[in-house]
């Protein structure tokens, strides 16, 4: 099945709020999701951006495909994911003169 993360409108009529979801690809905008990972206020502003970071990260590594407009709005969460994944915790508690 393909699936793909984006947006599902919800609220009122000159009040939008969108949730971020994990859809099958036929399936229709507000349609039936597989999961919920976060949500959108576009009425706040960028900075009301929420997603659940390991379920995010769970969906793409599986193959789910972003929409345009979850990509654009999620360009810094997605960048601390790569820098999340890329930083490696040093487990040598010695100091680094000593390594």
């Amino acid at each position: 099945m393909a699936t793909v993360i984006r947006f599902a409108r919800h609220g009122s009529k000159k009040r939008p709020y969108f949730r971020i979801v994990v859809q099958d690809k036929r399936a229709p905008r507000d349609g039936r999701f597989i999961d919920h990972i976060g949500s959108f206020e576009p009425v706040k502003g960028d900075s009301s951006v929420t997603v659940a970071r390991d379920r995010l990260s769970y969906w793409l590594s599986v193959g789910a495909e972003m929409s345009n407009s979850v990509k654009n709005r999620l360009k810094s969460k997605l960048a601390e994911l790569r820098t999340e994944a890329t930083a490696t915790p040093s487990t040598d508690k010695r100091s680094p003169e000593a390594r």
